[in-house]
């Protein structure tokens, strides 16, 4: 699989004020949900679409009454559960918009995300891009906490793959247009935890990812998250990365960190601190193949 030898560029974009659609999908989620909703509804551009898909709760109707008490203000649907992939299927396959842009329920976005992300667009002529941002942190109760997530536009500017491969592409950041999806397929609904990723990985072999550096929304940090619960996210995670890094070719792995050696150690040190270990002791031991 090559990567590196992307030849796609950005094309001019004609049309200044696009329908946006904001995905929200739910499982059982009412305690967060109103706050993700109220921060869509609160956003400057307004030629946008609000879907909330609930992803089958099992909560008493609390999720549904929370969501239809928004009315007309939002597009609510309810499917059978089948995890957040099948949840963001559902929703692409409904709007109408013609740039995709995800809000988990549990997070929010700042009130000028999706206009400031339209205008980069259209100040730079761009299109058949991938836009992401820098994002900060709040606790289970909404307090803002930690530093924000400010990613350096000069290092991922160097090679678009560093920002997949040290791991600083948050999805809800992200503005995908919707033929990106229609061209190269969704989410995979076989993964439970590792399903965006694995869809951006895909679209970096077709699209330019760009760094807008602002700080354009808050991701919440809490216990019954999918990677705090889910008993796939090991396996799934360290089955990706052992996939990704072998994708590249040597000469690719030069490109992107200079030498074959520093590929490994680079990607060594951001699996360090994860729960996938298997990858990153097989970065050690394929890096160690490199020394002298």
């Amino acid at each position: 699989m090559v990567i590196n030898n992307f030849k796609g560029g950005c094309v001019k974009n004609t049309k200044e004020t696009p329908l946006v659609s904001i995905i929200i999908p739910v499982y059982n989620g009412a305690n967060y949900l109103k706050h993700a909703i109220n921060s869509a509804i609160k956003q400057t551009y307004k030629n946008i679409e609000i879907i909330v898909i609930n992803d089958g709760s099992d909560d008493n109707n609390e999720t549904e009454k929370l969501a239809k008490s928004y009315g007309d203000k939002i597009r609510y649907y309810f499917k059978k559960n089948g995890g957040v992939a099948s949840a963001l299927n559902f929703g692409i396959k409904k709007m109408r918009g013609e740039y995709f842009s995800w809000l988990s329920h549990d997070d929010v976005y700042m009130k000028n995300k999706i206009k400031s992300q339209i205008h980069f667009i259209n100040k730079e002529k761009l299109t058949n891009c991938i836009i992401y941002s820098d994002y900060s942190f709040m606790t289970a109760n909404g307090r803002k906490f930690g530093r924000s997530v400010r990613i350096d536009s000069k290092e991922v500017g160097r090679n678009h793959n560093i920002a997949l491969l040290k791991g600083y592409l948050n999805g809800i950041t992200l503005l995908i247009p919707k033929e990106a999806f229609d061209k190269y397929g969704l989410f995979d609904e076989k993964l439970k935890c590792i399903q965006d990723y694995d869809k951006w990985f895909d679209f970096m072999k077709h699209y330019k990812f760009i760094h807008l550096p602002k700080v354009l929304v808050t991701t919440r940090l809490h216990d019954k998250q999918t990677t705090n619960t889910s008993p796939y996210v090991e396996k799934e995670g360290n089955n990706f990365w052992i996939k990704v890094i072998k994708s590249y070719s040597n000469v690719e792995k030069e490109n992107i960190f200079g030498t074959v050696k520093n590929f490994y150690n680079q990607m060594a040190k951001c699996l360090d601190k994860t729960v996938y270990k298997k990858a990153y002791n097989y970065c050690l031991n394929e890096g160690k193949k490199y020394e002298g």
